[in-house]
């Protein structure tokens, strides 16, 4: 197979729409100055044993590097042939990944670059609107919470007492909502809205999972590796001096400013080792969303030779504590006895990788699975000792506001 990567002339670059041109079957990972979407599957890397098996990041290397490339960019990230990849949470969970057969990135400087992965050179530029479906959007949905919220709260209460028994730390729990639509839900206005509600989140489809993450797991571009935690988080008000002290009471949590510490001091700890240098900031800082505001600590550094992969520094450190818990054995126990349906894609790494080991993950948050005219969403909170079932409840009310905005449009 052969990669050929060609820049689209200016005036194509302007009319270039990420959501138009991928569709409603097609891949969108999309952030501030890095925009890719993709149409096709040139290969589907299969990761059997999930990113527990120790040759996951070999597998997809492997793959890679067999695509002989023409037209190399290598001063632009993300040029060429590229894996793409919603993940499950469990980590020894089967999954895959893609590579497109047409993948068009969008440049921080407004350049923009296709890669045909085909069986010949190619020279010519796709149509930049994928082929729409007929129909019309949906106007009626019925909601359908999984765990009554009654139910949900004995279980939180059951969790809480396992740690204050001293079985485990913490550990994050997440409960299920499903939607069911009169017509097939389509995937580019939801991503047009999740766009729209959140530009500071990363905005993601792959494979029927949609999502707008503010998490990022871990990004390596060159020797630099950067790794975004979130932990603790309290809802918005819409009024600024109100949202200014909900903000400094989170500041002065103690629950969750230790909550917070636990994740970053976990993430630093993996980093640490695999870097010349690593900096962590000594406080977190607040990260501001349409409807919540969360504890973040940004982490950077300069990575050791030989440089891991992007999916290597994936395996090392999902699931981080934000998404998972403390110890991690004991705490993926205790969600399989409270999530009776399971996670899937929910709150694992999503994002792409190329040949030379760059990429960049998030985590599936503020996410969805959709099939046709159903879609699954999932919203957790971080358990610990001094957590309150009712408030966690609550939390994740706000937090699936966030996909039922984008979702449910009457």
């Amino acid at each position: 197979m052969i990669a050929s990567t060609l820049e689209f002339p200016e005036h194509l670059a302007k009319e270039f729409d990420a959501l138009a041109f991928a569709g409603d079957d097609g891949i969108v990972f999309a952030r501030e100055g890095l925009t890719f979407a993709a149409r096709g599957e040139a290969f589907r890397i299969s990761l059997d044993h999930g990113i527990a098996g120790l040759d996951a990041s070999k597998v997809v290397s492997a793959t890679l590097s067999k695509i002989d490339r023409i037209g190399r960019h290598d001063d632009v990230m993300g040029i060429g042939p590229v894996a793409f990849g919603a993940l499950p949470f469990l980590p020894d969970a089967p999954g895959w990944m893609t590579v497109p057969l047409v993948t068009v990135v969008k440049a921080h400087d407004g350049r923009v670059w296709c890669t045909w992965v085909s069986d010949d050179a190619r020279t010519d530029f796709p149509g930049l609107v994928s082929p729409r479906r007929g129909g019309w959007s949906p106007s009626n949905f019925s909601l359908h919470a999984c765990t009554p919220h009654a139910q949900w709260c004995s279980l939180l209460a059951s969790a809480i007492d396992r740690i204050r028994n001293g079985e485990l730390e913490k550990v994050v729990l997440a409960r299920a909502v499903d939607v069911v639509a009169d017509e097939p839900i389509v995937i580019p206005d939801v991503l047009a809205r999740m766009r729209a509600l959140f530009p500071s989140c990363t905005v993601f489809h792959i494979d029927g999972f949609v999502g707008a993450s503010p998490e990022l797991l871990v990004g390596r571009l060159g020797d630099r590796v950067a790794a975004h935690p979130l932990a603790g988080t309290v809802a918005r008000s819409g009024d600024p001096e109100s949202d200014e002290r909900l903000c400094a009471g989170l500041l002065a949590s103690t629950k969750d400013r230790w909550e917070h510490a636990l994740t970053v001091d976990i993430v630093a700890s993996v980093l640490q080792p695999l870097c010349e240098e690593l900096d962590v900031p000594t406080a977190p800082s607040i990260v501001a969303l349409r409807n919540v505001s969360h504890l973040g600590s940004y982490l950077s550094g300069r990575l050791r030779h030989p440089l891991p992969t992007a999916l290597d520094l994936v395996v090392a450190l999902h699931p981080t504590p934000a998404v998972g818990g403390v110890p991690t054995a004991v705490a993926l126990d205790v969600m399989a006895a409270i999530e009776p349906q399971g996670r899937g894609r929910y709150a694992g790494p999503v994002g792409w990788t190329d040949a030379a080991g760059n990429g960049e993950w998030v985590v599936g948050l503020r996410s969805a699975e959709i099939d046709g005219n159903r879609a699954r969403m999932m919203a957790g909170g971080g358990i610990v000792g001094d957590s309150d079932p009712r408030e966690e409840l609550a939390e994740t009310q706000v937090k699936l506001q966030a996909m039922l905005a984008a979702i449910v449009r009457p």
